[in-house]
């Protein structure tokens, strides 16, 4: 049972948490038996401020949200506060069941809620990008969490299913977004800004001018705490789906679902240590070649880029940083006895 303070929160803002208990020690997917996580306990010192968590769920990438689970509960100094909320495809309610089960298997005390996406609410907006996998979309379910999510839950820290946290989230999800910023993240304002849209954009000033008296930083959305009461209010949803629909119209933008929200917030959010997203650790998006850390301190590994840390160990060709993302794998051995 959720902690009281917790179950109170709960039953107050209507949103049922699973957490339950099972004997059985592994579960069964279509491809995939994960192990059982052990259970992670509040240190004396938690109150009872509930840290929400959202991220994208499916089966094809159910190996890196497991591991990307673990890492945040076992480096939390309160994990019974921490509250999931998964966003999974309405058009595959069996892959939903899987996600269910395997969620309550393998971490029988976790505090969830799964919530179906309706994929034809993006599908028509989407226009091809140089990965496919960018192009599912579920990928662009973020865009939709504060509408999706019920009205009582103010801030969320948003990840990705393809990284580790080596530190508590917590502090993640502390950062200050100052008197109006909707987000934060990491920003990047070395990186080549102008290279995500398209000459045709940045050649029509009724669009470029856009990003007048902005300062343009790309910021990675794959880790953002966003304050979904100010995305409500400004409704960034119907805006990011506007500038969607312009690129259907006339391409003026590469790579999924991010330019879209440069669009919207670059030069507008609040700053996050870099620290907590060491980004690329997939390498590019063509070739997946192996790259390094960063400068400087790591709270957050992700390897955002077309290379997976568990594709690359099961095919024997890991590159040296997949060893951090090991220890975090809950897959159990396909050789090992069932008793």
């Amino acid at each position: 049972m959720p902690p009281i303070s917790l179950f109170f929160y709960v039953t107050t803002c209507a949103i049922l948490l699973f957490s339950r208990q099972t004997s059985s020690t592994s579960i069964t997917t279509t491809t995939q038996r994960f192990k059982e996580a052990p259970k992670f306990y509040n240190s004396h010192t938690c109150g009872s401020n509930a840290v929400h968590v959202a991220m994208t769920l499916d089966v094809a990438y159910l190996r890196g949200s497991m591991a990307a689970i673990l890492s945040v509960l076992q480096h939390s100094s309160c994990p019974e506060n921490i509250i999931f909320h998964f966003l999974t495809a309405a058009s595959k309610p069996s892959s939903a069941v899987i996600l269910n089960r395997t969620l309550t298997t393998s971490f029988p005390y976790l505090n969830f809620q799964i919530y179906p996406f309706h994929d034809d609410t993006v599908s028509g907006l989407i226009s091809t990008s140089i990965r496919s996998a960018l192009d599912c979309p579920l990928n662009y379910a973020r865009s939709y969490l504060a509408n999706i999510l019920p009205h009582c839950i103010t801030k969320v820290v948003y990840l990705d299913s393809d990284l580790v946290l080596v530190d508590d989230i917590a502090k993640l999800a502390a950062t200050p977004l100052g008197p109006d910023a909707v987000l934060a993240a990491p920003e990047y304002c070395s990186a080549n800004f102008s290279a995500y849209f398209t000459p045709s954009f940045w050649s029509n000033p009724s669009l470029s001018l856009v990003f007048a008296n902005r300062r343009l930083c790309y910021f990675n959305t794959g880790v953002m705490v966003i304050d979904l009461q100010r995305w409500r209010s400004g409704d960034y949803t119907t805006v990011i789906q506007e500038w969607m629909e312009l690129q259907k119209r006339m391409r003026i933008y590469e790579l999924g679902s991010l330019p879209p929200f440069l669009l919207v917030f670059a030069g507008r959010i609040a700053p996050v240590d870099h620290r907590w997203n060491q980004h690329g650790l997939g390498g590019d998006n063509f070739h997946g070649l192996c790259r390094d850390l960063h400068p400087g301190p790591v709270s957050l590994l992700h390897w955002s880029g077309k290379g997976k840390p568990w594709a690359r160990l099961d095919a024997d060709r890991p590159c040296p940083l997949d060893a951090l993302w090991a220890p975090y794998d809950l897959l159990e051995n396909p050789f090992a006895l069932v008793a």
